[in-house]
């Protein structure tokens, strides 16, 4: 499982991609995940320029880096986050990646209840058309107040379309949904198609989310599960720290170099 790890570069949120492709292919990874979170961490953005591309394609390039998929969280509840899921599809198509990431709600602070699944399935069915078009999967991740298990969002894609997955993030389960990701993501592991490799310290929502090792969550019994899933997808580490962030690059480098050396370990 060593060759489906992925750095995701919103683990380096208040740093440059260069900062992130850089960090990630020195510590060992070859593959990330895009941030396209406007507002937060926008590495790239579908209305950049054909210029600004072409400069980040050369940049993954220099480092031997591919991009998995393009963390693209809208609100699909709201018409800009439709509009915002649909251009980020042709950001897919510009880097050669099967999935888009995304949530159901805004990628902070959500507070929108889905009240009518009948609603969320008519936003987002443009989206679908378009993903069946260009060979593009939609994975919905753990995340928010309203799918926030894995048992949750394989119920809701079963009802949606085939093109719709679960990315399924390992510390998100406990921190939205206070679950502990063991038996849910074995109950719900044949339809997740991407991981979000998150570790969690403390309360179940308390934002607390290390180097991957450095928290609570067994990883062992999650790689199991994983490989008696046959799972097969890309395993995104993502870190996101405490409220007060990284004292610097330094620290996120550090991070992210320690989760790389741990899972090498763990997996081999």
């Amino acid at each position: 499982m060593l060759n489906q790890l992925a750095i995701n570069s919103n683990t380096y949120h208040g740093f440059s991609l260069e900062d992130a492709v850089k960090g990630a292919s020195r510590a060992g990874f070859t593959q990330i995940e895009l941030s396209a979170v406007k507002d937060h961490t926008a590495h790239v953005l579908p209305e950049m320029s054909s210029k600004q591309f072409h400069k980040i394609k050369e940049l993954l390039h220099e480092y031997k880096m591919q991009c998995v998929g393009i963390g693209a969280h809208s609100n699909v509840m709201k018409a800009e986050g439709i509009d915002n899921l649909l251009k980020s599809i042709d950001l897919a198509v510009e880097f050669n990646c099967p999935y888009i990431i995304t949530a159901t709600g805004d990628s902070h602070h959500d507070s929108d209840v889905v009240e009518d699944e009948r609603i969320l399935a008519e936003n987002i069915e443009p989206v679908i058309q378009k993903c069946e078009k260009l060979n593009k999967t939609l994975v919905i991740e753990t995340h928010g107040n309203n799918y926030s298990t894995g048992v949750a969002l394989k119920k809701l894609a079963a009802s949606l379309n085939n093109r719709i997955k679960i990315n399924y993030d390992t510390a998100n389960v406990i921190f939205y949904g206070n679950t502990l990701p063991y038996d849910d993501l074995e109950a719900s592991a044949d339809c997740v198609a991407f991981m979000h490799l998150k570790d969690k310290r403390g309360a179940f929502n308390e934002w607390n989310f290390p180097a991957i090792g450095d928290g609570d969550l067994d990883f062992r019994k999650i790689f199991r599960i994983l490989t008696n899933a046959n799972y097969r997808g890309p395993i995104s580490v993502e870190i996101e720290f405490t409220p007060a962030g990284p004292a610097d690059l330094e620290e996120v480098n550090e991070a992210v170099k320690r989760s790389y050396a741990y899972l090498s370990r763990l997996i081999e």
